[in-house]
């Protein structure tokens, strides 16, 4: 089908109107709307750029809505002046909205800019930020037992308790109730163990925790003694199976960090603590029981002890001490062989008359201080906390 024409509009009589009173449509003009001006266009400048005589839509300034926003959170002050300026030229040349956004946020600014003004020469504002300083840091420190990490100082406001809710992280240099030294997860059960069993486990897997974390036993204090918090019964139920090992007293707080593991000590260092510690081990484990009483425990834990010193001697040959230390370890290690002899004689008793008359001279060939001297040239602590000794 060929494309067809459109029909001639029909003229209109000149000079007249049309039937019904509208004006003949002409290039500026739509039947029953008003002629539209505007800037590019007009009766002599030809159509205009809107169309239909409508005025396009307008916009609304970006920099007010920003220094409104700025004005109304007050963080930055002086942006919200700054950006409200710039937008009410922009906003009469542009023909945009936002004209009361931008006063809005210049009044809210300069508000915001002298109570800056007056906090900073009051001082206000930094009592302020050092509230919320505080306040933030005190929130963090604040931790359950079981988010404690090895290595923190803590106090327990609970004066630990069996079961604290919250401790207060602290550093270690200050005062403070524990110190973690580690932890572990408890194995093993399908189903709450009770807290017996829990605690067997505990004693004997901090104790070795313990003993890793603080190698130089001369820097613990005398009143700080194992800890650890376990699950309870509850916390058992939302999965808890942590076990947080410590050092901690609960008599009087203690400052500064016992840490002495291997990451903290030298070679050198740990080469003598694991020679000579395993006697101060033992040397706390003799049984409670007199050999009257139960003389097979007392002859195996004078044997355990024996092994102990042998093994002592040996670490210290094996090592090489360097500089001021080879002349007191030298002598540690001559001491420990009398110790020895007399600690055989002791292990070796048929009886427990037998092991009496050999039990004070056993602890007397014993160095009382296991080589303070050598500890000294070492770097380590070389005196005995208040109230201890190896000897009995």
């Amino acid at each position: 089908m060929e494309p067809t024409q459109p029909s001639p509009p029909p003229q209109q009589p000149e000079g007249g109107p049309q039937q019904g009173g509208w004006p003949a449509p002409g290039p500026y003009t739509s039947p029953g709307m008003p002629y539209a001006t505007g800037p590019y266009g007009g009766p002599a400048g030809g159509p205009g750029p809107f169309p239909y005589g409508q005025p396009p839509r307008r916009t609304t300034n970006g920099l007010a809505i920003g220094s409104l926003v700025s004005g109304i959170v007050c963080c930055l002050p002086p942006l919200g002046l700054v950006l409200g300026l710039i937008a009410l030229p922009q906003i009469k040349k542009r023909e945009q909205d936002g004209k009361g956004m931008a006063i809005t946020g210049i009044v809210l600014s300069a508000l915001s800019c002298l109570l800056l003004v007056v906090g900073l020469a009051t001082g206000g504002i930094g009592s302020a930020w050092g509230d919320f300083k505080e306040g933030v840091d005190e929130a963090s420190r604040t931790k359950s037992p079981f988010s404690l990490r090895t290595g923190q100082c803590f106090s327990d406001d609970g004066k630990l308790e069996e079961y604290a809710t919250d401790v207060t992280i602290v550093d270690c240099a200050r005062p403070h109730d524990g110190e973690v030294s580690g932890g572990f997860k408890v194995t093993g059960f399908d189903k709450w163990p009770g807290d017996d069993a829990i605690d067997k486990i505990a004693v004997k897997r901090c104790e070795t925790i313990n003993a890793a974390y603080a190698m130089d036993t001369w820097a613990v204090p005398n009143d700080v003694w194992l800890y650890y918090y376990l699950p309870s019964r509850e916390s058992w139920r939302g999965g808890d199976r942590t076990v947080t090992c410590a050092f901690a007293s609960k008599k009087n707080p203690f400052s500064g960090s016992v840490r002495s593991d291997a990451a903290k000590l030298t070679a050198d260092q740990e080469q003598f603590l694991n020679a000579v510690n395993p006697i101060e081990t033992v040397v706390y484990q003799e049984p409670e029981e007199d050999p009257d009483e139960d003389f097979a425990a007392n002859k195996a834990w004078s044997a355990q002890l024996l092994a102990a010193i042998n093994g002592a001697r040996t670490g210290l040959d094996q090592h090489y001490w360097p500089g001021a230390s080879t002349a007191p370890v030298a002598a540690l290690g001559k001491q420990l062989d009398t110790a020895s002899k007399q600690w055989a004689k002791l292990a070796a008793a048929p009886d427990a008359d037998a092991y009496w008359e050999a039990y004070d001279t056993a602890w007397d060939a014993l160095p009382e201080n296991l080589g303070a001297e050598a500890r000294t040239a070492l770097g380590l602590t070389g005196t005995l906390p208040a109230g201890e000794g190896t000897s009995a």
